[in-house]
């Protein structure tokens, strides 16, 4: 888990989607996304280059009694439509995928959600159905929140409110929960691609998060994170994730949402609006922003705390590049693109165009979506916006220059939209890609050094602005520190 440091500010990415002066293009053609040789498309179902779809336990039909008489107990539950969702899974290769931490198929976790009991207030029909849609369309994903309805309202105020301990905190406690746009655009995109890339991880969290327990366990090497074991386990306490350390090599983390997400989840299960979250948009969303927050998120409010991070909305570039890292249990490296000055000014670039374009496209062509954090700046170049969106895929004009395949969970599109290269790479400000790719074109530090690094000017700025009000709390990052 590396990143670039270029010695400039963190900026949150938890803006809502794009101003009116973009360009978008909505897709009319197939991404060419260049696939490697021995891959062949197919045109009925555009089903992107994926390895774990395409790998030597790709199936498309039952091989066991077990899985047919689940897969009809599914089919006996669901709608028209949910039916013609599931088939075509099946048809694509994603109902019977295994690539899950534990080996479990898609399959089986939908029969899971299906038939045993969900946590108080969810519905296992209507979760079901929303999993095997997103699964089928990872661009329905959504990061609005929508609406508190009125019979929701006190018992929301009453969560939000209930470790006020003045009238004037309650008061602003139960205001703060009216929120409709949210700053999940970091945890909405890998949940997008975890969704698109990992259909069996996938379908393994909805059922987890969703359960009783509203909880779900992973196994990750430890060497994703840092090259030093003892680096790694620096990592996972300083976002305190819970974990149990295996061994030197691995380590078994404990993923769950806020304890407000099952209100969210409640209410979208019986009031869901048309372009508003889903139950497992709610659940996944939290999830990822407890991950990156350090577990101080709230669903309520759409706000975090938590110790690298003074703005109370979204997550920074550190947080969202361990967040990935975890959850896909890979070297994440994020590679900052823009060169910022102190005052959020953006005064070049750390890269050339054409080797940025290059870093994007060998990721595309090896079957992988980068996930990309954009700025948007004004007549004085200094950043008033920053968003962050997946790249899919590309395609290449007559005139040489591309156009790239992307997917924004912001944008109120059920579909991929396009952006040409003129108009999207200037405005990169960072990407995560594989080692490999960047290693020989950037300096790379290893994540939980620059994140030392900036909890330390944190804490050195609380503390001259406000020394008497800075506690020092005796946690492991503080320790470390």
């Amino acid at each position: 888990m590396y990143s670039i440091n270029p010695n400039f500010p963190q900026y949150n990415y938890n803006t809502t989607g794009r101003t009116k002066t973009e360009r978008v293009i909505v897709n009319t053609e197939k991404p060419v996304n260049r696939a490697p040789q021995g891959y062949v498309t197919n045109p009925k179902y555009n089903v992107p280059f994926n390895a774990a779809l395409h790998s030597s336990d790709f199936r498309t039909r039952f091989i066991s009694k077990e899985e047919k008489e689940k897969y009809n107990d599914l089919q006996k539950m669901l709608d028209r439509q949910s039916k013609k969702n599931l088939d075509a899974l099946l048809k694509k290769g994603i109902l019977l995928n295994a690539d899950s931490n534990d080996k479990s198929t898609v399959l089986d976790n939908l029969h899971k959600i299906a038939t045993t009991p969900r946590a108080v207030g969810l519905n296992n029909i209507v979760t079901l159905k929303e999993t095997i849609s997103t699964l089928n369309n990872p661009f329905v994903i959504n990061q609005e929140f929508g609406d508190i309805p009125a019979k929701y309202q006190d018992y929301a105020k009453q969560a939000n409110s209930a470790g006020s301990t003045n009238r004037f905190e309650k008061k602003n406690a139960e205001a703060d929960i009216n929120v409709t746009h949210s700053g999940t655009c970091v945890a909405a995109s890998i949940e997008f691609n975890m969704a698109q890339k990992h259909p069996a991880e996938f379908a393994r969290f909805a059922e987890g998060l969703s359960s009783p327990q509203m909880s779900v366990k992973k196994e990750i090497h430890l060497t994703n994170l840092a090259d030093n074991t003892l680096d790694a386990v620096w990592l996972l306490n300083a976002f305190e994730v819970p974990f149990e350390a295996k061994d030197f090599n691995k380590a078994t983390l404990t993923f769950a949402p806020d304890k407000n997400a099952i209100i969210r989840a409640q209410i979208q299960t019986t009031d869901k609006d048309p372009q508003e979250r889903s139950v497992i948009d709610v659940l996944m969303q939290s999830t990822l922003m407890q991950v990156g927050s350090q577990q101080s998120y709230n669903s309520l409010t759409d706000k975090r705390q938590g110790k690298f991070n003074q703005n109370d909305k979204g997550l920074i570039e550190f947080e969202k590049t361990f967040t990935e890292s975890v959850v896909e249990d890979k070297n994440k490296i994020s590679v900052t693109y823009q060169t910022v000055d102190e005052n959020a000014k953006l005064i070049g670039y750390e890269t050339d165009m054409a080797t940025l374009k290059r870093h994007l496209v060998q990721s595309l062509d090896r079957g992988e979506n980068v996930i990309i954090g954009y700025t948007q700046v004004d007549k004085n170049n200094t950043i008033i916006n920053g968003h962050e969106i997946t790249i899919t895929g590309y395609k290449q004009g007559k005139d040489g220059k591309l156009t790239f395949i992307c997917n924004d969970t912001d944008d109120n599109l059920s579909k991929q939209i396009e952006y040409s290269e003129d108009y999207l790479l200037p405005k990169i400000h960072h990407a995560a890609l594989p080692h490999d790719i960047v290693e020989n074109d950037v300096k790379l530090v290893e994540n939980w050094v620059e994140g030392l690094k900036n909890y330390k000017e944190l804490k050195k700025k609380q503390i001259e602005q406000s020394p008497q009000m800075v506690p020092l709390h005796q946690s492991a990052l503080q320790q470390a520190a």
